[in-house]
Formats: C-alpha cells, structure tokens, sequence
C-alpha cells in the first residue's frame, strides 16, 4: 500500500513515550519550505544526544573541575575521586572481572586501535568483513589479520567464524555486538566459547550494542566470558568525548604505552623510562575527566532501568520502523527480520539518491536520519548499497510518534514528491533554494553568563 499520509498513532501498535528524557528533545529546527518543526533524531546509531541526567551531572561537576591524581589541592583530590569513580562505575556496569582493567580513550576507534597495539607479535586476528571501520581497519592494515566474508545473516557469519577459529591458527578475534548497517546482534557467548576452545580471545565492539543492551564480561561459565569490550561515549548519550576499553590486563600490561607523556611513567631518567602498569599507562597526559564521568553517568543510568525496559522499547520502535516503511511501495527494507537486532533499520527508495531522500527528510520536516554507507563499506556493498542506504536509528529519547513522522514524510516523498527541487550544493545534497539561516549561525551569539 501507497500512502502519503499516516495515523500518528497507528492503530495495531500502542503509543510509546520516550523511555528517558534526552537532551533537546524539544528543539525546533526551522524548514526550507519555511515554517519551523520539531526535530526528529532518528540518527542515533552516529552520536545519540545526551541523556538530561548526565548533562546535569555534568553541570554539577563543572565547577569542581582541576587536575587530577597528582594535585595537592583539594578540588584536584575532588576530581580524582570523580575520575576514579567513574572508573568504577564502568566496570561495574560491564561485569568486568576483579582484575579487569578501564582504560579511558576517545572513542571505540581509539581502544579498539590501543588493543590493536597490545597484540602480541606473531599472534594472528580473525575479523569478518561485516564490520564498522573502527573494528576493522584496526586489524585489516596487519599481514597477521584474516578477514573472512560475513554470511546472508548473523547465525551464518557466526558459523563462518566458529569454523575458521577451529583451525587453531588465531589468538583474537574481533567482533562487533550488533550491525551498525542492519542491526543484527552476533551471539557473542558463543563466539566466546568457540575462541576460547580453539585457544583464542575474544574482543567486541560495543559501541552499536551497549545502548540498547546490557552485556557483561564475566559469564556464568568462565568459558562464555568476553575479554574485552570497547565503547564509545557518544553513543551511549554521553557525548563528551570518552570512551573505553575494559578488559584483560596482561596483554595491555606487556605492551608499549599507547601514547608516551605524563601520568604514564614511574620514573624518567637520561637514558631510560620506567613505566607505570594498569591504566595509567595508555592514560598519559590529562584525563578527560568530564567526559570519564559523564560516560559512567549514562552507564549507572541505563543499569537501574527496569530489567528488558531497554530491549522491548527498542523492539517495539524496530517493528514499528519495519512495518511502516514495509508497507509503502517503492521502498526496500535492508535485513527487515533477522532473528535478533537493536533499533536500527536501513531501506533505500530504488530509482532515487539517498542522498537526496535525507536532505528532503531534513529540509522539509525536519526528521534526522543517516544516509550513504556508515563506515562500513565492504559490507554495505555485499548488500547491494554501493550507492548506500538511508539508516534510521532509536534510542532512549525516541517516541512512537517519530517513527511515525519518518514513514509519512517518506510516504508523500513517493506520492506527491519534493515540494523543492534537490541537487550538491556546496558538495552536498539539499534544496535548491533553502529559507533556513546557514548552519553556523543557527544558534546565534553567545548567551551572557549569569
């Protein structure tokens, strides 16, 4: 069915509020055909917004901010206990082991890349081809890394995986927990068990996973445990520039310091360096404080939701997307059921740009989706997006009601079509004539401290 126009409140499917409040949730963007709406960010598998919590978290510690781990003064002792604690905090959230290790970087691609370093040399890393760059690229540029070719589905890449591991001949693999492109989460604690019996370890990228699905490291079975996780800050609504490794400790202790600089050393003498174990020494120079305690804030946040809150908000908002979007002529749906996903779906309008969908997505009503092939190209094009897709993407802060706003404004894209005509304009894609202020002075001047 063709439709240009849909109930805001579908009759099969309840109403869903959002699960928590996020920060600008009520921002109203102004329009290319002119006229204001409010914003729809169904773009939240790139860089979720942060949770209200955790910006007022953020608030509260601002003004406490000074160095930490070697101030004598006593808002540097203030924030180290912070910095500490949050340390805590996300390991905790984690499962990790009593002698796991937090190491705070930037993002996932920066402890996925610190891990990379930490390999021993000669051990070889297994990696499928279904991955996000940050989990790839990190591996691809080694002589030491196979890459073998995702199947039609995650049972079948998991088989793939578990019968290369079998040859004995690897020491790592690496695994994201859930697609960015489809949603499909691996079953990670049989990959587990299938690593650690061929005598291997097992690391995942958590930055797709973690927002919509608590994972531990420690398992019931030391057998089912996960070595590693890394994740990232901005994913998981607190978008102030942390992220993490959390995991083993031996291989990080053996290793190079990932960047050498303060905080890393024990001793520095004319011609030689002693440096320090544990986190500190991948740390070096200042800390992100701020963004460590922000990162444990959504972390504690998400932990004290209702057990399955998170999962079947996230399942009613992907079914709600894929029957929507399913039912409009004129659209493909990526993957629509696999056997378990997070809430990310990608279609594509065949015959029309993706490009020029998004832009007339943002341009005319104001909705926020992600278009082209996400930092995953090797497996987008294995679907058929060489041209890429458009991704929608929940989150905490989603409502049915967004949901329901992308579905109509792509049904009357296929009925009554643009009411501007799209084409690059400065490089990108956009309305060819645009009533909305440029970008870089959509906020206006600085506000006035009180």
């Amino acid at each position: 069915m063709t439709t240009s126009t849909l109930s805001p409140s579908r009759p099969s499917r309840p109403a869903l509020a959002p699960l928590l409040p996020v920060v600008g949730a009520d921002t109203v963007v102004p329009l290319a055909t002119g006229g204001r709406a409010t914003y729809v960010n169904l773009d939240n598998a790139a860089s979720a917004p942060a949770l209200a919590v955790v910006a007022a978290r953020v608030a509260q510690v601002l003004p406490h901010y000074a160095s930490v781990h070697r101030g004598a003064g006593y808002l540097s002792r203030v924030s180290t206990a912070l910095f500490e604690q949050a340390r805590a905090q996300v390991a905790g959230f984690l499962g990790a082991r009593g002698d796991d290790l937090v190491v705070f970087t930037r993002s996932t691609t920066d402890a996925l890349d610190l891990l990379a370093r930490a390999v021993p040399d000669g051990a070889r890393v297994l990696v499928a081809d279904v991955e996000h760059h940050a989990n790839l690229l990190s591996w691809q540029r080694s002589a030491r890394t196979t890459v073998v070719r995702g199947g039609s589905d995650a049972e079948e890449t998991a088989s793939l995986l578990e019968a290369e591991l079998a040859t004995g001949r690897y020491a790592l693999l690496a695994v994201a927990g859930a697609s960015n492109v489809t949603g499909e989460v691996l079953p990670l604690r049989r990959l587990a068990r299938a690593a650690h019996a061929a005598g291997a370890r097992i690391a995942v990228d958590g930055a797709q996973l973690l927002p919509h699905r608590r994972v531990s490291l420690a398992a019931d079975d030391p057998a089912d445990d996960l070595d590693w996780i890394a994740l990232s800050g901005h994913k998981l609504y607190a978008p102030f520039g942390a992220g993490a490794l959390v995991g083993r400790r031996d291989w990080l202790d053996a290793a190079e310091p990932y960047l050498a600089g303060g905080g890393a050393t024990l001793d520095v003498s004319h011609d030689a360096v002693r440096w320090a174990d544990g986190p500190d020494r991948h740390e070096a120079g200042s800390p992100n404080v701020v963004g460590a305690v922000a990162l444990a804030q959504a972390c504690a946040t998400l932990a004290a939701l209702p057990t399955a809150a998170l999962e079947s908000h996230e399942a009613a908002l992907r079914d709600r997307l894929v029957e929507g979007l399913g039912a409009l002529e004129g659209v493909e749906v990526v993957r629509p059921h696999p056997a378990d996903a997070v809430g990310v779906v990608t279609f594509t309008v065949p015959g029309r740009p993706v490009s020029e969908v998004a832009a007339y997505l943002s341009a005319e009503h104001g909705i926020g989706v992600r278009d082209g092939r996400f930092c995953a190209h090797r497996f987008a094009d294995s679907l058929g997006l060489v041209e890429g897709g458009l991704r929608a993407s929940t989150g905490v802060g989603t409502s049915s009601d967004d949901v329901d706003r992308l579905v109509a404004a792509v049904g009357r894209f296929l009925t009554t079509g643009p009411e501007l005509q799209y084409g690059v304009v400065d490089g990108h894609w956009g309305p060819l004539t645009d009533a909305r202020p440029a970008p870089e002075t959509f906020l206006g001047p600085v506000p006035e401290p009180r």
